[in-house]
């Protein structure tokens, strides 16, 4: 709920961009950051404005090109999203999120309650593919 207590904690004029992690928000996504591979030549890319470019990416929806030039490369940033969507990384730093978001409203870590709706569960009707492909071919005239 917008306060006047609360409105600072979600202000983000300071950023470059309104996508830009803060400095606390960074605390909480850099230990799941996986260190530099050994060997080969060290990192030269700043990790940091690799995930700024990544949350630039989800929350405009922008095209991989359209990424402004003062974040890293594009080639990059998509390389480090193949990269930790692969390995897991992306996967662990959305499970970190969510833990600490339901911490915060003071439940458990994980749901113990689900709530599934008859009409989000569908099932094939009888007959399953046959009655698809049935309804998808065309009709044939007699030929009597």
């Amino acid at each position: 709920m917008w306060t006047v207590e609360n409105r600072p904690l979600y202000k983000r004029d300071q950023l470059r961009y309104p996508s830009d992690l803060t400095d606390a928000e960074w605390a909480v996504v850099s230990p799941h950051i996986p260190p530099a591979r050994s060997g080969g030549n060290k990192r030269t890319v700043d990790i940091r404005a690799v995930v700024d470019g990544l949350m630039y990416i989800l929350s405009t929806g922008c095209q991989w090109r359209a990424i402004p030039k003062d974040l890293a490369a594009r080639s990059t940033i998509h390389d480090y999203f193949d990269r930790w969507d692969h390995d897991g990384t992306l996967a662990a730093i959305h499970h970190a999120l969510y833990v600490e978001c339901r911490e915060l409203l003071d439940r458990a870590a994980s749901p113990t309650a689900a709530v599934i709706d008859s009409q989000s569960v569908k099932s094939a009707e009888k007959g399953g593919p046959a009655s698809i492909r049935m309804a998808t071919t065309r009709v044939r005239k007699s030929k009597g």
